[in-house]
């Protein structure tokens, strides 16, 4: 019954761990880490994602937006915000004068990150992590949000300062659909494209010097 109603309810496998525990019944959801060998012919999966979509920036992030694995473009892309694999994006986004450093426009891209860290939160019953870093930017930003003057656009790319130019991007986000593990349901896949013309040119210029 509690599997049936979880499954309904599209509860979060952890939370299920939760119920089953309130019900009298032994938890049956695990984390395993990906580096199991239960887990496998997940990382071939997601290092076979991550490297075909090379010389475009991707990586696998965690709940906390741990940085999992990461392509070679895209460890070029958090080294510019001074992060690497195994360190959380949340770190850096609270962080303004470095984030001001490396994205020309952080004010419009730190908006729909507030939006994102509480979705993400309220799709896992509430995470303490995620609410305070949202709240953290709020604070942070209480002054500082733009007018909006002119009509939106499709997406909002990240502009990327690079040298004497701007690199925009915008991403992608997949997930395994059919996880029964609670740490593989959580992580997430996230593909960066090129939102103009320049940025891709300039990325598969990178490629063919590597």
């Amino acid at each position: 019954m509690v599997h049936h109603l979880s499954e309904y309810l599209e509860i979060p496998l952890s939370e299920r761990n939760t119920l089953l525990h309130a019900a009298g019944f032994a938890a049956t959801y695990r984390a395993r880490d990906l580096s199991d060998n239960e887990m496998a012919q997940v990382r071939a999966a997601i290092d076979w994602t991550l490297e075909r979509h090379d010389p475009f920036p991707a990586l696998a992030l965690d709940r906390h937006w741990t940085v999992v694995r990461a392509n070679s473009s895209a460890k070029i892309m958090i080294a510019a915000i001074g992060l690497s694999e195994g360190e959380s994006m949340l770190s850096a986004i609270t962080d303004t004068q470095r984030m001001e450093a490396a994205i020309a426009n952080w004010d419009e891209v730190a908006q729909h990150l507030i939006v994102r860290l509480r979705t993400e939160s309220t799709f896992v019953g509430g995470d303490p992590i995620l609410e305070s870093t949202a709240n953290r930017m709020v604070e942070e930003r209480q002054t500082r949000w733009p007018e909006r003057t002119e009509s939106l656009q499709a997406v909002v790319p990240i502009q990327f300062r690079a040298q004497d130019m701007v690199l925009s991007l915008f991403s992608t986000i997949a997930q395994f659909g059919t996880a029964e593990d609670i740490a593989l349901a959580d992580l997430r896949i996230e593909m960066y494209f090129p939102a103009d013309d320049q940025t891709r040119q300039v990325l598969m210029a990178m490629a063919n010097t590597t």
